[in-house]
Parts: C-alpha cells; structure tokens; sequence
C-alpha cells in the first residue's frame, strides 16, 4: 500500500507542476511575462526557504499541499497575490518531491515518472480555463498519498552518476525553449497534431530506457545533447511525426538522469540546485520563446556538443602523450 501511495504521490504531483504550474498558468495569461513573474519569483523564494523550516518533511509536505489546494479552487482567475502564493507552493514541494524520490526503487520511479507523463500527454489539450478540477483532484490525490509515505529510504541505491549542475541547467533550457517555441508555433504542434500515442509511448521508453541501460557519463551527456539537437532540426524542418518520437524521449530521458544525479543530495543542496534547474533554466526557455529567439538556441547547442566531445577526447590524448 506505501509503495503503491508513494508512487502515486510523485506521478499526481509532476502532473499538477505540466499541467497548471508550466502550462496552465502561462497559457492562460497568454505567455504575459509580467503578469504571470510573482509565480517564478515565489517558486524560488519557496525552493530557498523550505529547508529553513524545522519540522518534520511529511509535514511540510502537507502544509504546502494545503496552500496548493487553496489556490487551485482559485484557479485559473488568479491575481499577483494568489500567484506568488502558488509559486511558493509549488517551489516549496518541489525539493520535496525530489527528497521523497530517494525512496524509490527502480521500478518505482519508472511507474511514478511514466505516469505522470501519460496522463499529462492525454490532458494536456485539454482547455486551460477548464482546468480547475484537474488542479483540484490531483492536489487531493497528492495529498491523500501523503498520509501513506513510507518512512525508510530504499536500501538499494539506484545509479547515482553525478553530472554538473551547469549540464542540467542546459538540457532544462534546452527543454523550455523548445517545449514554449512548440506550444506557440500554429504551423507544427505534436500535441496537437493526432500524435498523443506516439508521444506517450517514447515518453515510457524514455524513462526505462534511462533507468535500465547505463553508458559513462560524457556519453550520456553527449547522447542527451545529440537527441536535442536532432529535435531542433527537426522542429526547424516542421518534421511532427519525427518529432513526436524523439523529443518526448529525450525529455523523459534527461529527467531521470537528473533525479538520479541529484537524489542523493543533501536537502539543502536539492533546494539550491531546483532554483537552477525547476525556475530559472525553464523561465530562461520561456523568455527565449516569447521574444523569438530560438534560431539562437542551435549555437549554444553546438557549443556544448564541442565542450562535452573534447572533455571526453582530450584526458585520452593527454595519457597518450605522456606514455610516448
């Protein structure tokens, strides 16, 4: 029963953050950057002070999911308050939710994680004016499954690789900007465009994918990018169907890598790294969308591409030398 709540607990949860916190909110003001900033700028006053708050994690849990519910009854006719209120909510949960993950076994977090992404691909046409009682239900969901979480950590360690935060900052902004460009753009929207099944299926393979098949680090960073670079060339070439297949797989595929290069983190440390990572990276994308500059993106793409490559080759070259 407390594996099956937990992994409920985190899918209801990463459902609430696609479908009102990323979406909703922002499609709802129209991509309003002013209108919509108290929600960013309480995410990361949240995310830096939860972890200043001495009481137990499972309480805070339930506090902050309180709020969330309060709010989400506001839905989606929210003003700075409400919204900066929200941002605190759901910046607060969100190193949380990652501290909770350390709980996991594989299989858990693959289920949690695939979850999460096929009811958020399945929801995620739905009207956002209408999206109150999603808001609703899965804060309920989320916190009815707090009463439930196990109290021990899974003993046995998931791959923990550690990758910088500077490389997962990039594949979130990566991720933003071509996720906010997609959304807006009339001419080529998978979401929209009769590929649901195909994006909810390379979703899940994403995820085990990520899970059950380790390569060295600077190859997984190097695969991570090459897959983002192919899904900008082919958002570039109004490719949909191609697409569908690979940007849904990247996505899921970089967000296990981070949770498994963060979870072992102390809780101060996750909360640091989620202001990088959940707010900044992902409000960067937005703002590159809005103001039309993904023809940019590419460059920065190739720059880290050549970055990683010569990490990788250089330290060979060097051993090589010296033994001559």
């Amino acid at each position: 029963m407390q594996r099956f709540m937990l992994i409920l607990f985190i899918a209801s949860e990463l459902c609430y953050y696609l479908l009102i916190a990323q979406t909703g909110v922002v499609e709802y003001f129209s991509s309003n950057l002013f209108l919509i900033a108290p929600l960013p700028i309480g995410g990361v006053i949240g995310s830096l002070l939860v972890s200043y708050i001495n009481i137990e994690n499972k309480n805070k849990i339930f506090i902050f999911l309180i709020i969330q519910l309060m709010m989400s009854f506001v839905y989606p006719n929210f003003n700075l308050i409400t919204l900066f209120i929200l941002g605190i909510a759901v910046g607060s949960l969100a190193p949380l939710i990652v501290n909770e993950i350390k709980k996991t076994t594989l299989i858990e977090l693959g289920l949690a994680l695939s979850i999460s992404y096929v009811v958020g691909t399945f929801l995620f046409n739905y009207e956002v004016s209408n999206r109150g009682f999603i808001a609703v239900l899965l804060t309920f969901v989320t916190l009815v499954s707090t009463l439930f979480l196990p109290n021990s950590s899974n003993k046995k360690e998931l791959n923990t690789t550690s990758h910088s935060l500077l490389i997962m900052v990039l594949w979130v902004f990566l991720d933003s900007a071509l996720f906010e460009s997609l959304s807006r753009d009339t001419t080529i929207s998978v979401w929209r465009d009769g590929f649901t099944m195909e994006i909810a299926l390379f979703h899940v393979i994403g995820v085990f994918c990520a899970l059950y098949f380790n390569i060295e680090k600077n190859q997984k960073e190097l695969f991570i990018l090459t897959l983002f670079a192919l899904s900008y060339l082919f958002y570039f070439l109004r490719e949909g169907f191609i697409l569908a297949f690979i940007y849904p797989f990247v996505i899921s595929y970089y967000n296990v890598v981070i949770l498994q290069s963060i979870r072992k983190k102390d809780f101060k440390t996750i909360t640091f790294y989620m202001i990088f990572i959940g707010w900044l990276a992902s409000g960067g994308g937005l703002f590159v969308a809005l103001s039309n500059l993904i023809l940019f993106v590419p460059l920065t793409l190739l720059i880290a591409i050549i970055r990683v490559i010569t990490k990788d080759y250089l330290p060979n070259q060097t051993k090589e030398i010296k033994y001559v």
